[in-house]
């Protein structure tokens, strides 16, 4: 990894002089637009709306659109006053208990790797952020721009992440209207929810629309046929019976973790065996099957004997 920032963190007295490291990187898949007749890549010119002349990029200025439509145009100058600043500094405000922040406030992580003097202050921070189950709140100058963000702990890194303004979490303008909720629903919700507890594990899951692109496109190349992909079936929309619904998902996650069910339970042992007889006499007719090809295979090759001959 390259470090796309240097700098310290203060908290105190205390300086800690760190690398900025981005801790996220996308692997959406992107697509150029092309001439489907030949494959030639399109391209952009900009091109002024008023009189359709092409504007070099020179002569291009930052606008503000008003509400009503005007347009204000900033200039170098004019932006030169904003305020900006280029501190190399991350300042810890205050630490805060990790509840206390909601999850939605995050924007981008980045990992801080600790310079060989600051090994043990940077050290020392994250052993206190741990022991203290707390998380800082911090200033930092990114791109001339000041954000707010916290430092956490993951593994043995402490972690960066920015965080967006108030002001730019969007309030629900709707309402749910949840009518009359049975406790014999809130039961079987309440079961379903412990059935399917466990621990979370970021492996058990995949990109399987950047898979079949990829798949896609590998077949493509080779030229071969374009195989598809099993689709997800859809719900029909119709009204289903909530407490019947619940019970038929608690029973299917315990069935896909090995549990018995409740149906299973009820059932006595013979259907089982029946069940075993019906597999095992199923698969004598594969094995009859295999040995009527590979007696196919060896005719042929008498036949080509012959042939050859």
């Amino acid at each position: 990894m390259r470090a796309i920032w240097k700098g310290a963190v203060s908290f105190g007295l205390v300086s800690v002089p760190v690398k900025l490291y981005a801790a996220t990187e996308s692997h959406d898949v992107s697509f150029r637009q092309v001439h489907a007749k030949d494959g030639g890549r399109i391209r952009y010119q900009r091109v002024c709306s008023l009189d359709g002349e092409e504007v070099a990029y020179a002569d291009i200025a930052k606008g503000y659109e008003t509400e009503d439509g005007e347009m204000v145009i900033l200039t170098d100058d004019d932006m030169a006053e904003l305020p900006s600043t280029s501190s190399r500094e991350i300042s810890v405000e205050k630490f805060v208990p990790s509840d206390q922040i909601d999850p939605m406030l995050f924007e981008k992580s980045y990992y801080l790797e600790p310079e060989k003097s600051g090994a043990k202050p940077y050290a020392l921070l994250r052993q206190a952020l741990i022991d203290a189950d707390r998380m800082a709140v911090v200033t930092v100058a990114l791109r001339q721009r000041t954000t707010v963000g916290v430092l956490r702990v993951k593994e043995d890194v402490i972690v960066l992440q920015t965080m967006m303004w108030p002001d730019e979490i969007r309030t629900p303008d709707f309402s749910v209207e949840t009518g009359d909720v049975k406790p014999a629903e809130v039961k079987m919700a309440n079961m379903l929810v412990d059935t399917l507890a466990g621990d979370f594990d970021a492996a058990e899951f995949e990109d399987d629309y950047a898979e079949a692109v990829e798949a896609l496109v590998r077949t493509k190349i080779e030229g071969g046929e374009v195989q598809r992909t099993e689709t997800s079936t859809k719900t029909s929309g119709e009204v289903v019976d909530l407490l019947a619904a619940l019970q038929r998902s608690v029973e299917s996650a315990k069935s896909a973790r090995g549990e018995s069910s409740s149906e299973d339970e009820d059932e006595d042992e013979k259907p089982t065996k029946k069940a075993a007889a019906k597999k095992a006499a199923k698969k004598a007719p594969a094995k009859k099957a295999a040995a009527k090809k590979t007696a196919k295979k060896s005719t042929t090759k008498k036949a080509a004997a012959k042939k050859a001959s």
